[in-house]
């Protein structure tokens, strides 16, 4: 099963082969062929779902249902799936979405509000009940209410509304070469340059923060020849990286960890409109944090410079043995520990992402959450709508999430997640389990896209040299303040 992920890292778009339909098929009366095409990211993750699909859903209702996936690369899934909605063409009857587009095409009438449907089949209920309180508040609410972070699932909340479910929760971790770190040369060397410890063990990166990774990417830094290991290195070696890309999201992924865990804000849509961006955006605090952010790329590869550090590259230059260390999401693991496709395949292991650590000794992780909900759209007949609720509760059971995490994704039911097997199924799995208690996520509003794209590309201004961080942050909230006090979320 893992051989068929080989080579899907970017992917192809494929042409949609069917539209939803609802026909009679021959010889059922009672039945019907249904056909769901669904938007998807060409990757693993949903990949996976359609082979798991193919091989193991059986209709409750009797029809015939078929689940055709439209996959399309990460770089222009936004644009893409943007287009076909406010093109009225109606393509999709199913949609892959970050959790930041909820509130544009909610309001734009394209995302089917699933409140009632919910609360009135048991099934859903119970799914909604189980579910991460970080993926509630992230993936299905809209407006978001509640603080970035809920500690309880709110399930089910007064006056909110509900509309996606999880296709996959992702949060990124540490990838790291065992080979490296739990070398005994590397680590007396460490410890005689940094009096510190060189974190071997999952629980020896529970104890890493970021004065502890900086010191592994000055540690690890070394020039072709160089000792390395038990070895050489055989190219220029680097100590870390994480995501410093501009398309996208990439950069402000892990740079509102940054902000988040030394104290600071991004703007907070759950406090509209008394919520300012200027002052809160481009803070002392926030400007410090980007500062510390930016001070890794000198331990990262080259590319990191370029702004063009994306979650592939990052994930592409550790499988290929650059760098000691890397912070990625969980959904991209898989690969990693392929032959075929890394060179680190079987030295590779997995732990926490880094945090600050606050006066308590405590460390903070929190990071912004991963993945994505899969949603209905609006032009559904209610035989489709029925058919695609069947797709969701198959996917959200809990003998189709373990074989989803036993090959490279996510649960996001808490009682899936408390199985004894689960964080053996892959070994990413406890470090997945311990960050998603950290996640947060950015905004949900409809202008959320214009205020990824300036932020991206001020960062990337940032990040390559151009400006400081200080500079880039009064940008931000400049521009973060005049769009929003113009949508009217700012008085």
């Amino acid at each position: 099963m893992k051989r068929s992920w080989e080579g899907w890292l970017y992917g192809v778009s494929l042409v949609a082969m069917a539209a939803g339909s609802l026909v009679l098929a021959p010889g059922q009366a009672n039945a019907a062929d249904i056909t769901i095409t669904m938007a998807a990211p060409d990757w693993p993750p949903t990949r996976f779902m359609k082979e798991e699909f193919d091989r193991s859903f059986k209709s409750e209702s009797g029809n015939n249902i078929k689940l055709e996936m439209d996959y399309i690369p990460w770089p222009s899934f936004y644009e893409r799936v943007a287009a076909s909605l406010t093109s009225g063409e109606q393509k999709y009857q199913m949609i892959v979405t970050d959790s930041q587009w909820l509130g544009s095409f909610v309001d734009g009438g394209y995302y089917k509000d699933l409140t009632e449907e919910i609360k009135n089949d048991p099934e859903l209920s119970a799914i909604m009940k189980d579910l991460h309180p970080a993926l509630i508040s992230a993936y299905s609410t809209y407006p978001n209410k509640s603080p970035q972070f809920v500690k309880d699932n709110p399930f089910p909340a007064p006056d909110t509304h509900y509309y996606g479910f999880p296709q996959f929760p992702d949060t990124y971790v540490t990838y790291y070469r065992k080979d490296l770190f739990c070398n005994e040369t590397e680590a007396k060397k460490f410890q005689e340059s940094f009096n510190q410890k060189l974190p071997c063990t999952y629980e020896d990166w529970q104890d890493v923060d970021w004065t502890v990774y900086e010191n592994i990417g000055k540690h690890f830094m070394r020039k072709k020849g160089d000792p390395l290991g038990d070895g050489v290195a055989d190219d220029d070696f680097f100590g870390v990286s994480f995501q410093a890309g501009k398309s996208y999201d990439f950069s402000s992924m892990q740079v509102n960890a940054f902000i988040w865990q030394n104290g600071g804000e991004i703007w907070d849509e759950t406090r509209q409109p008394e919520a300012q961006a200027e002052g809160v955006v481009n803070s002392d605090i926030n400007v410090k944090a980007f500062e510390q952010y930016l001070n890794f790329i000198q331990y990262m590869p080259p590319v990191a410079k370029t702004g063009q550090a994306d979650i592939f590259v990052i994930q592409d230059l550790y499988m290929q043995g650059k760098t000691a260390t890397t912070i990625d999401w969980v959904g991209l693991g898989e690969p990693v520990l392929d032959p075929k496709t890394s060179r680190v395949s079987d030295k590779s292991a997995f732990g926490p992402a880094p945090g600050v650590r606050k006066e308590d000794g405590k460390i903070d992780r929190t990071g912004n959450i991963g993945g994505q909900p899969f949603v209905l759209t609006t032009w559904n007949s209610p035989e489709v709508d029925a058919a695609a609720l069947e797709v969701v509760k198959w996917w959200l059971k809990p003998e189709t999430q373990k074989k989803f995490a036993a090959n490279g994704g996510q649960s996001g039911l808490m009682s899936v997640m408390a199985d004894p097997e689960y964080d053996s199924l892959r070994p990413w799995n406890r470090a997945h389990k311990e960050m998603l208690d950290w996640q947060r996520d950015v905004w949900h509003v409809p202008e959320f896209f214009e205020l990824l794209t300036q932020q991206q590309e001020e960062f990337d201004k940032a990040i390559t040299g151009q400006i400081t961080a200080q500079e880039a942050l009064d940008s931000v909230a400049r521009f973060q303040q005049q769009t929003l006090e113009d949508a009217g979320r700012i008085e």
